[in-house]
């Protein structure tokens, strides 16, 4: 009876919404040297990320490769390896190229991190305020169900 009343009272309240119950607390990251840097602007780019951060210490430099095959010469195919050096990443949509408003930025220290945290969280770049945490780490893929 309790839940009908409920529903009857949303339904001639002034307004239809009814905040969500309070869940508990999601608990903060442990501190890491990887940084999840949220409310990026579309216009900003990886590179962009990566001076604003490096300014609170060493930004970790890696290498990505990707092979590619050149199919103008079907005898010989060619494989071609491009290398791209990665430090801070923006997250892009894969098909206008704009950022997804978030990224990651990883320090060689978890003091650094720390540093990163402290001098970028609720600064402006690129116009838009934006705020660093310490990043979670990915949870492990949850694979078919087994029969």
């Amino acid at each position: 009876m309790a839940a009908v009343r409920a529903g009857f009272r949303r339904l001639f309240s002034i307004s239809a919404f009814s905040p969500p119950l309070p869940a508990a607390a999601a608990s903060a990251a442990e501190p890491s040297s990887n940084l999840f840097v949220s409310g990026l602007s579309k216009r900003t780019t990886s590179e962009g990320l990566n001076e604003a951060f490096s300014k609170f210490g060493q930004v970790v430099q890696g290498i990505c490769f990707f092979l590619r095959t050149s199919m103008r010469d079907p005898i010989h195919k060619m494989l071609t390896v491009i290398y791209v050096h990665i430090t801070a990443r923006v997250v892009t949509d894969r098909v206008s190229g704009y950022s997804k408003g978030f990224g990651f930025v990883r320090y060689t220290t978890v003091e650094e991190a720390a540093e990163g945290i402290k001098g970028m969280d609720g600064k402006f770049l690129d116009g838009w305020v934006i705020f660093a945490e310490y990043a979670r780490p990915r949870p492990p893929p949850q694979g078919p169900p087994q029969p």
